[in-house]
């Protein structure tokens, strides 16, 4: 066997697990912050206020490393399946989305940091994308066959 026909699948396998790794991260950690953690210790008895300071420090880092984690999946579907797919791919225009939710939470966050709703709602929008992204397929490469 040529050396070329053992790192070809090798390669294939990190993009998987990378983009697998990524999507664990983010969409994980959204979903964790919002619908399990901070409920969990709302209902523990903490003081609301304290509640309201750890989802307002916790959110744009779970923002921040959605959008890292988006951009790296962006570069494993381009890798994969070529640019072209970025537009037309349900996947590549779910992480679009992200993306730009992304840079309005920040942008929003500077500009006007009393647009509470707007900040929320630019999170659970990523995070429902998020969830929609993990139904999809993973990519694949273009010369490989769908059989594992």
């Amino acid at each position: 066997m040529s050396r070329f026909a053992i790192s070809k699948p090798l390669v294939r396998d990190a993009g998987a697990i990378s983009w697998l790794l990524a999507q664990t991260l983010w969409v994980g950690g959204l979903w964790l912050l919002h619908f399990l953690l901070l409920p969990a210790i709302a209902k523990i008895g903490l003081a609301s206020l304290l509640v309201e300071e750890i989802g307002n420090t916790l959110r744009p880092l779970l923002v921040g490393l959605a959008a890292v984690c988006a951009g790296l999946q962006v570069l494993v579907l381009i890798r994969a399946e070529r640019l072209a797919s970025l537009w037309r791919d349900t996947r590549g225009q779910l992480l679009l989305v992200v993306v730009a939710m992304a840079g309005s939470y920040f942008a929003v966050r500077q500009l006007l940091p009393e647009a509470e709703l707007w900040l929320m709602f630019s999170y659970l929008v990523m995070a429902f994308c998020g969830l929609l992204l993990v139904l999809q397929p993973l990519p694949q490469s273009s010369g490989t066959s769908s059989k594992q």
